[in-house]
């Protein structure tokens, strides 16, 4: 079954992710088909832009505990997002969690409605927020990431646009999309591009320097005691043993 379904209108292809049965989580599958599909759009002249969206009320759960990707896989998805010579718009009318906040901050240009709830949960199942740092931590706000990294509260659309992880929010996110949409439509294609690549140069500093070291420390943590207990907890709906 796809998990990833595209469409096309007016040189914009939107991705949708379509796993409304486990939150749009980040499965070795629905990682591998939106790789596939930007790809795809990286290749295609007639696409200018790309939407990045979902069905159901979450966005992106984050990392499927049942059937993860491969750290190298989720890697190569967001830095694929960041070299596409295409501007991706994350477009949230959900809730967003853990990996799905990578995805976001990934992405060139996102916006949200109001349903639209944010929360980095790692260290409440045991893990990190470590390879999503490779695009948030050049492009967020480092006070806030802090305290968000490492309390796993949730937040709100206003606060993740103060945050710089979101670029706008709004009571209609469509509408708040118009003028993005518009104004990418206008772009010539290589101008796109190469105001792109200026944009991004730091975060894929990241990805050269870090991507490594953030990948293996993932790997470390997701195989670790603390992160079994604390993914069991989760999926029997229970606190973790450290919880005091």
């Amino acid at each position: 079954m796809t998990v990833v379904h595209a469409s096309h209108e007016r040189a914009v292809t939107t991705l949708t992710l379509d796993s409304p049965d486990t939150r749009n989580a980040l499965s070795a599958v629905l990682v591998g088909e939106l790789a596939d599909a930007l790809t795809r759009c990286g290749k295609d002249a007639n696409v200018r832009a790309v939407v990045l969206t979902h069905t159901g009320n979450t966005f992106c759960a984050g990392a499927d505990l049942r059937d993860p990707p491969p750290p190298e896989a989720f890697v190569g998805l967001l830095q694929g997002i960041v070299e596409l010579r295409k501007p991706v718009v994350a477009r949230v009318a959900g809730h967003v969690r853990a990996g799905g906040l990578g995805l976001l901050g990934a992405c060139d240009i996102a916006v949200a409605g109001p349903e639209a709830s944010f929360a980095f949960t790692e260290v409440r199942i045991g893990v990190a927020p470590a390879v999503i740092s490779l695009p948030l931590l050049p492009r967020a706000d480092p006070r806030a990431l802090a305290r968000y990294y490492l309390t796993g509260e949730r937040f709100d659309a206003a606060e993740a646009v103060r945050t710089g992880l979101l670029t706008a929010a709004g009571d209609d996110v469509d509408a708040v999309l118009v003028p993005v949409l518009d104004g990418l439509r206008r772009a010539a294609p290589e101008g796109l591009a190469e105001t792109k690549a200026l944009l991004t140069a730091k975060v894929l500093e990241a990805f050269d320097r870090d991507a490594a070291d953030l990948t293996a420390l993932s790997a470390r943590l997701f195989s670790s005691a603390q992160a079994c207990e604390g993914m069991t907890a989760f999926l029997e709906r229970r606190d973790p043993a450290w919880v005091v």
